[in-house]
């Protein structure tokens, strides 16, 4: 049933009161779309809506991602962080080159902890912006989260160890033809996160699987092999509201992948409570 709760239920994660969603969606069909935006998210998708996935997860930190839709008008998402609770939310924003150190520090009070640098359509920002930003958002804390085609992370590779931030690849590293664990791409996955400054987010395996649900087995070998190689660099995100697909996945569902991908109880709690912790600052 789509309300019912996680198999991954409440005694693992309410005794901690502090798992994490470390990737959602909030939007306002009053605020004006980008011009580079791919269309409007789905107007149901509010705090309200979220806060009772929440609930039925039983889980109490959120992370607020800006979406693609509105470029770098970062309002709807701040109002979500604001909405949800500074005590136990965060959010990642989307920013030039050019914004001022007075617009950082604000967005840093309001709880954003990250630039967002989306690679596929709808994105705001290109390539070249990539050194910029991270430069410009260095000195605030912030870290770069990146969403693209992992099969090109190879090439990528050494650009990215040239932050002087954090880096948070998002989605499995988000390969839009499954790989397998030999791929380069995946194996400079697997380098940037043991070089320690680098996480990445077990998410959204229903938007490139061809396997399909409910296991996702060619995303989820990738998903095992990076969580037996640095539990301590995993975060987990339900990616709500799925604004990529037209049959939405069930959110517990999402959630329960993790007693394949991480069977260990400790990691879980890991990937869900302290590794969230540590890099969005609760």
């Amino acid at each position: 049933m789509p309300d019912a709760a996680p198999s991954l239920a409440a005694p693992e994660l309410i005794a901690s009161a502090g798992a994490c969603d470390c990737h959602i969606h909030v939007y306002d069909s009053t605020k004006p779309l980008a011009p580079t935006a791919s269309g409007p998210g789905p107007a149901w998708a509010t705090v309200a809506a979220y806060r009772a996935v929440q609930r039925r997860l039983g889980l109490g930190r959120a992370v607020v991602v800006q979406p693609t839709a509105y470029g770098t008008d970062n309002s709807v998402t701040v109002e979500a962080i604001a909405a949800l609770g500074l005590e136990t939310t965060r959010g990642i924003a989307t920013v030039g080159p050019d914004i001022t150190d007075e617009e950082l520090q604000r967005l840093t009070e309001a709880g954003i902890r990250g630039a967002r640098f989306q690679m596929l359509p709808g994105g705001a920002l290109p390539w070249e912006a990539l050194q910029p930003v991270a430069a410009r958002i260095a000195p605030f804390g912030w870290h770069i989260q990146l969403q693209m085609d992992g099969r090109l992370l190879a090439e990528r590779e050494l650009q990215l160890r040239r932050l002087p931030t954090a880096l948070v690849i998002d989605h499995v590293g988000k390969f839009l033809e499954p790989v397998s664990v030999d791929h380069p791409g995946f194996r400079a996955l697997l380098r940037l996160v043991d070089s320690g400054r680098a996480w990445l987010k077990l998410a959204a395996a229903y938007e490139v699987s061809k396997a399909g649900p409910p296991r996702y087995d060619d995303v989820g070998a990738l998903a095992k092999a990076a969580v037996a190689a640095a539990p301590e660099r995993m975060i987990w995100a339900s990616n709500w509201p799925h604004v990529s697909v037209r049959d939405l996945p069930d959110d517990a569902a999402q959630l329960d992948l993790l007693l394949d991908w991480a069977p260990d109880a400790a990691i879980r709690k890991r990937i869900l409570v302290e590794n969230p912790a540590i890099l969005y600052g609760f």
